[in-house]
């Protein structure tokens, strides 16, 4: 299927034991109820349902069972994010970029078009370009993205096994009390709290390490890097809120700080920032070392 404005389509199959619909859009209305009929008809007439032959339907188009249907996403009003994504190295196989705060890595929720990924198709015109890995929104830093669907596992393998190495830098309070234990080996286990968004150290067996260095202090703020092992979601955000070293500006940790959908303030941006990947290339062999050009002052 072709990719429209930088974003591919996404798929919905249709079974035959589902409950058998006359028509195609009201399939589609039970099954995605967020979703309202409406919606889904401004989508057929733009052509942005399909078939699996790519053949556009409309209301009046029968179910077909056992079929794959094809349609693609639309937001009506999707704010702007007025920061800038940067390349920073691009060869035929790997493109990294350096992504400013507040920018999706890939679509979701309230953004489409604003998205590294969305962006960087568009900029560059490479349909089949995927990140490797992922930063949280409100995270800058460097990303790295596969350029060709036949490197795409390679590539992976390196963070799926830890053969990358990737340094963070964050702004965080200033403990007096732990100048002298630096640096500091945070080992967890991290999993889903019963609070919304948020991550939590719980007992039992560790999935998670962080090694934290002091690497500036300007009271009441420091400075330091963040040395990931592993990856799991919120990882260095939770290790430095448990350390009672939460990250400035962070709108998650210790309490969540609700946002609103528009309209939102870019003045105080999380203070985390992706600053270096290292690795040896799985396709070129090259050894590789990247650095972020933003930075993070105290």
């Amino acid at each position: 299927m072709d990719i429209k404005n930088g974003v591919g389509p996404s798929k919905v199959f249709v079974k035959n034991t589902e409950k058998t619909h006359t028509y195609l859009i009201d399939f589609l209305v039970e099954k995605f109820p967020q979703i309202p009929k409406e919606e889904w008809v401004k989508r057929m007439d733009q052509g942005l349902v399909l078939d699996e032959e790519g053949i556009p339907q409309s209301k009046n188009d029968q179910c077909q069972t056992n079929a794959f249907i094809y349609y693609y996403r639309s937001i009506e009003i999707e704010e702007s994010i007025p920061f800038q994504e940067l390349i920073i190295y691009e060869d035929d196989h790997l493109l990294i970029a350096d992504k400013p705060h507040f920018l999706p890595v890939t679509p979701a929720g309230h953004y489409l078009q604003e998205t590294l990924l969305v962006r960087l198709k568009n900029k560059t015109g490479i349909k089949d370009l995927v990140p490797i890995h992922r930063i949280d929104r409100e995270t800058a830093g460097l990303v790295a993205f596969s350029k060709r669907v036949e490197d795409r596992n390679l590539y992976q393998v390196l963070f799926r096994e830890r053969q990358i190495k990737k340094t963070y830098e964050a702004i965080a309070p200033y403990q007096e009390h732990l100048k002298d234990q630096f640096p500091i080996k945070r080992i967890s286990r991290i999993e889903e709290s019963d609070i919304f968004i948020q991550m939590q150290e719980v007992a039992g067996e560790p999935n998670s390490d962080t090694v934290i260095q002091l690497l500036e202090v300007s009271k009441p703020w420091a400075k330091y890097q963040l040395e990931l092992g592993t990856g799991k979601k919120h990882q260095l955000r939770v290790h430095m809120n448990a350390l009672g070293m939460p990250i400035k500006y962070d709108k998650v940790y210790p309490n969540i700080v609700p946002q609103p959908k528009m309209g939102k303030d870019f003045s105080e941006p999380l203070q985390l920032l992706a600053k270096q990947l290292s690795f040896r290339d799985p396709v070129t062999h090259l050894e590789h070392e990247f650095q972020s050009h933003f930075c993070l002052n105290l």
